[in-house]
């Protein structure tokens, strides 16, 4: 994979690296022993970690950038990004890097994440796993379809249609767009990566993707499917109608505003009149009039043509002016 030139990082560049730890012992400090020396602060947040993640960072870790947080309660990896996220603004980072202490994301990659926001080309970067279609050979299946199936809901519920692999966890952030997330209402669980692309949107930031490759070794995954799926389907349909809700009839109104509301009445319409009038025809055994066909069959379709004008105005609406201030980092540029 091609890596993006080093940065011409200035005092202004405060790029802190907040990392989330729940069982990851056997890896943290690995992890941080591996994050370039650009990196101005790193935290490490330990989420109620019962292997004490916190203090084996604190007596092991000769780090002058490491700073441990606590979190009293287990709050999720969002609960804890959130602690970590406060903390670094707090302290004046300027772009906040999210990163897993289990050893699958590698730090060499902070560049790639952190230039395309410095350089006033987005707001936030998230990592894609799935750019290069070899390196899949050594991401399990079901982690495969579950992810395919996943960012397909993502697509809808976030209005981010150009991105994929919402579970991502290597991501990055300017800290003038994280003002304007309501850091409160974001899913502080396995929802997490994928709530906050949906406020990102309602916010109107610029988030793009960014090729990545996973590493799988001995860690074991705290996610089980069998037990978040039906929770991930209630949220997703939530989101997107919340996002639908302000996006074109709070903030704005358009012909797209029309054209989902008119499209789904005249599709339900067609389709339960259709339905009723066929069930009569085969409980009497007469055959159904042309004209009965054609009020229930040109519903059906004017409705699913402006359902699908509807998508595609939604698909060209994806955010692509960044919201933080972009002046003093006109001047980066990737080195030669």
């Amino acid at each position: 994979m091609s890596k993006v030139p080093s940065l011409p990082v200035s005092a202004d560049d405060r790029i802190a690296v907040v990392i989330p730890s729940f069982r990851v012992t056997r890896h943290v400090l690995g992890v941080i022993e591996s994050i370039p020396a650009r990196v101005w602060r790193i935290y490490v947040v330990d989420d109620a970690c019962p292997e004490g993640s916190g203090r084996l960072v604190e007596r092991d870790s000769r780090d002058p950038r490491v700073h441990v947080l606590f979190n009293l309660e287990n709050q999720g990896v969002g609960g804890a990004v959130i602690a970590g996220y406060l903390r670094a603004a707090a302290d004046g980072a300027r772009v906040i890097v999210k990163i897993d202490g289990d050893g699958q994301m590698d730090p060499g990659l902070i560049d790639d994440f952190v230039f395309p926001i410095l350089a006033g080309e987005a707001d936030y970067t998230k990592g894609n796993r799935f750019f290069d279609l070899d390196q899949l050979q050594s991401m399990p299946r079901m982690r495969v379809f579950g992810n395919a199936a996943l960012s397909l809901l993502a697509k809808f519920s976030t209005g981010y249609w150009d991105l994929f692999d919402p579970t991502n966890g290597y991501t990055a952030i300017h800290v003038d767009v994280l003002s304007h997330l309501p850091l409160d209402k974001i899913s502080r669980r396995y929802f997490f990566e994928t709530d906050i692309l949906f406020r990102l949107n309602v916010a109107r930031a610029v988030a793009v993707d960014v090729p990545m490759a996973a590493r799988y070794a001995d860690e074991v995954s705290n996610l089980k499917i069998s037990r978040i799926v039906g929770d991930f389907l209630f949220k997703h349909a939530r989101n997107f109608g919340k996002r639908i809700f302000y996006n074109y009839y709070l903030r704005d109104m358009s012909l797209a505003s029309l054209e989902l509301p008119l499209g789904l009445f005249l599709f339900f319409f067609g389709a339960v009149y259709g339905t009723w009038h066929w069930i009569e025809s085969a409980r009497l055994g007469i055959v159904t009039t042309a004209g009965t066909v054609m009020l229930a069959g040109l519903p059906v379709l004017t409705g699913l043509q402006l359902v699908l004008a509807f998508f595609g105005q939604d698909i060209g609406s994806v955010p692509r002016r960044v919201r933080h201030s972009t002046g003093p980092r006109l001047r980066a540029r990737r080195l030669p």
